[in-house]
């Protein structure tokens, strides 16, 4: 039996990486995509060919650019002549206040979040279609509920979620298109990092008083991609938090 290829972007780290290591688990030969944490996709690789050799690949490129992400949907695909699985996973992640908000912060949540999920689609509807396959977008339950202070990343993710939705009847029958949709999950680091304080008092706002994990978001995508008749839908992972009223 020839095993399924899955393409997952930015799955050097994070959610990125469970994703990758619970798809090879299920028996996918994993593409794991990186940009900058290219010491991090190598180990990854390195480990999963170990355990079983010739089942991972790393390819880096910066989904700013719209040449590499052409040159990446194309190198994929020569990895093991097919895509069974497109995880757009990458994304940007910080604060753009309104009125320090820059033509490259724009272009940065934009590319990152929404346009080279949208070229990558477009460029592998082709052998998807051939092996009736499954786009699955890491969309945030911001895109319905506008997070203060990320105005830009909000409007990138209300992109994302309805790109999930567009695509799900542009590539129907074929190709099945859903969406995750994360809550507090791994909490943001660098320039986006919160106090201990904001933590809480996210966690507060979750009908079940926690944050999840990486397996939670990484299962999600595992049972999407094993369902062949779920199209168009998008599942918040989010403890209750989008119903969060008060």
């Amino acid at each position: 039996m020839i095993q399924p290829v899955a393409l997952i972007t930015g799955a050097a780290r994070r959610i990125g990486e469970t994703i990758a290591r619970q798809l090879w688990q299920q028996g996918y030969r994993v593409i794991i995509h990186c940009h900058h944490s290219t010491e991090d996709a190598a180990l990854l690789a390195d480990e999963l060919n170990g355990l079983k050799p010739a089942s991972a690949r790393v390819l880096q490129a910066d989904l700013n650019d719209s040449q590499q992400v052409s040159d990446l949907a194309d190198q994929a695909l020569a990895c093991w002549g097919q895509i069974d699985l497109l995880v757009n996973n990458a994304s940007s992640f910080y604060p753009t206040p309104l009125e320090q908000s820059t033509d490259q912060q724009w272009n940065d949540l934009i590319n990152s979040n929404v346009k080279a999920a949208y070229f990558l689609s477009a460029k592998l509807a082709d052998t998807l279609k051939q092996q009736h396959g499954s786009i699955i977008n890491l969309v945030d339950i911001h895109a319905q509920r506008a997070l203060p202070g990320y105005p830009i990343y909000s409007i990138a993710k209300a992109g994302m979620q309805m790109m999930t939705l567009s695509l799900a009847k542009e590539m129907a029958p074929e190709v099945r298109v859903n969406g995750v949709a994360p809550g507090p999950i791994l909490w943001p680091e660098e320039d986006a990092a919160i106090s201990p304080e904001e933590q809480n008092a996210i966690l507060e706002k979750t009908l079940l008083k926690r944050a999840g994990t990486a397996e939670d978001i990484a299962g999600t995508v595992l049972f999407l991609a094993a369902q062949n008749f779920i199209t168009g839908q998008i599942i918040a992972v989010d403890g209750g938090k989008s119903l969060y009223s008060h």
